[in-house]
């Protein structure tokens, strides 16, 4: 037998088990934890319960398969895909609020202002926010300063106006318009494309690698953006909302623009299939070579849809 063979088989279940055990015992003991770092007036219970016990933490699963790929600082890694969720979490609390999409599920559960009220789940976000970028700066030397810059612009650039928060905007007001394509396209693509691209090179950058490399994880990272938009624009006409966890139908019942709505069903689905085989593409020409975990999300995340 050689080498090769005495290798273990990748499954995307194991690896992710292990990477999520360690994700939520992170983000359990440095999140708002009442024994370590209570906050007042209740603030903490309304974090924790923003961000434990529900989703499918997608992001820290990118964070941590990239920085596998370029044999990147563990910690560091760890850091990232917490900071990362932080971001994704206080986004989904303030988008679910009245004055945005005024949604009462969110992960199997009321939604954190229908639980805390408006004022605790805005500050709740607000804390979330700030708190992912003061883990990306631990003052223990795990990580270097210059990596720590790195990471916070890439976090930053992504969830500001150039990326989560600059699509929302396009979001709410296209209500009721119809958009091209390529409208949609670049809605998406800051929306939720930004965030989703930002864990790639943010475990990309926990480790090192070439120039080349790197453009080919940013396309990668572009492609599953996209494609897991597409997807969710599938499973809200497919899906029931005990299925999502969130409410199902919401973008039909407000008149939002989406792939489904402007492509048909089948055809998103095409749309998915094809952005999938262009982030297994990139991966290729990433010419790295521990590449599995990401292979094998790219894959999830798409055929979750079917």
């Amino acid at each position: 037998m050689n080498v090769r063979e005495k290798l273990p088989i990748f499954t995307l279940s194991a690896w992710s088990a292990l990477q999520l055990a360690a994700v939520e015992q992170a983000l359990t003991g440095w999140v708002a934890c009442p024994t370590v770092a209570p906050a007042p007036a209740d603030l903490g219970e309304a974090m924790r319960y923003a961000v434990l016990d529900g989703g499918k933490r997608l992001r820290p699963l990118l964070v941590m398969a990239a920085s596998e790929a370029v044999n990147g600082n563990a910690h560091a890694a760890l850091r990232s895909a917490c900071a990362v969720e932080l971001i994704h979490a206080y986004s989904l609390v303030h988008d679910d609020l009245p004055c945005m999409d005024n949604d009462v599920l969110r992960r199997g559960k009321p939604t954190v202002h229908v639980k805390f009220g408006q004022a605790q789940a805005l500050l709740a976000g607000d804390a979330l926010q700030a708190l992912a970028f003061e883990f990306l700066t631990p003052d223990d030397g795990s990580v270097d300063a210059a990596m720590q810059a790195r990471l916070c612009r890439m976090l930053a650039r992504a969830a500001g106006f150039q990326g989560m928060a600059g699509g929302q905007a396009i979001d709410l007001a296209s209500v009721g318009r119809p958009l091209t394509f390529a409208q949609l396209h670049e809605m998406h693509r800051l929306k939720t494309g930004a965030l989703l691209q930002a864990s790639v090179m943010m475990g990309a950058a926990c480790g090192s690698s070439s120039s080349a490399a790197r453009d080919a994880l940013r396309d990668y990272g572009a492609a599953v953006g996209l494609a897991f938009q597409v997807v969710d624009d599938i499973l809200d006409v497919t899906a029931d909302s005990a299925t999502l966890g969130k409410t199902a139908g919401k973008d039909a019942a407000q008149d939002k623009p989406t792939f489904v709505s402007l492509l048909g069903l089948q055809a998103s689905r095409e749309y998915a299939q094809q952005l999938r085989v262009q982030a297994q593409a990139s991966l290729k020409d990433s010419g790295l070579e521990n590449t599995h975990a990401l292979h094998a999300l790219a894959d999830m995340l798409v055929n979750r849809a079917h």
